[in-house]
């Protein structure tokens, strides 16, 4: 598996300069999925565009991809799984700090993206998250995990596990990500 093979999918408002994810991007040539709205995401073109970028990475002979997920990019993958008949394309996803799209709340930003899809997902999964992240208790955190058959990996007191929690290149997650690349998996905390 190649660097080309990682897709940086980014939440509401795309990841700025100093988010890991764009970090990831500059120093190892993983592809970031381009969004036609960042700013008013609606999941319908969220999920037809990762579709078309699979489909595209398919078509030109590329193996299948590893996901490297922040936020609202966690719930695409959700959400794109359960409705893809494609999914074989994705070979692990790396989900970091999803937010709650059915707390009144988030759901207020993001209405298109409620309810959220509960479905196992068909490949390896990680998902990481914070006990103080303003957008996902703990729990519910663990609930998306168990319910997607993902590895739970809690960050600690990290925020929302963006650039304003201070994370730089953070390793620890590039680490997960490279288990994910080479077909491995980690321990399961739930």
């Amino acid at each position: 598996m190649s660097v080309q093979d990682v897709l940086i999918l980014p939440g509401w408002q795309d990841s700025g300069a100093g988010h890991w994810q764009t970090r990831w991007e500059a120093s190892h040539g993983y592809l970031r999925v381009q969004q036609h709205d960042w700013m008013r995401p609606l999941r319908g073109d969220w999920i037809a565009r990762l579709e078309e970028v699979l489909l595209a990475r398919e078509a030109a002979g590329r193996a299948s991809a590893v996901l490297a997920a922040h936020s609202l990019g966690c719930m695409l993958v959700a959400a794109w799984a359960a409705h893809s008949r494609n999914s074989h394309l994705v070979q692990g996803a790396l989900l970091v700090a999803p937010p709650d799209t059915e707390r009144d709340d988030v759901r207020q930003m993001l209405p298109s993206w409620a309810p959220v899809p509960m479905g196992r997902l068909p490949f390896k999964t990680v998902l990481f998250a914070s006990i103080d992240d303003p957008f996902c208790g703990l729990a519910r955190a663990r609930t998306f995990a168990t319910a997607w058959g993902a590895d739970f990996m809690e960050a600690g007191q990290r925020g929302h596990l963006n650039a304003e929690s201070g994370l730089g290149d953070w390793p620890q997650g590039r680490q997960v990500l490279q288990l994910l690349m080479a077909g491995t998996t980690i321990n399961k905390e739930n």
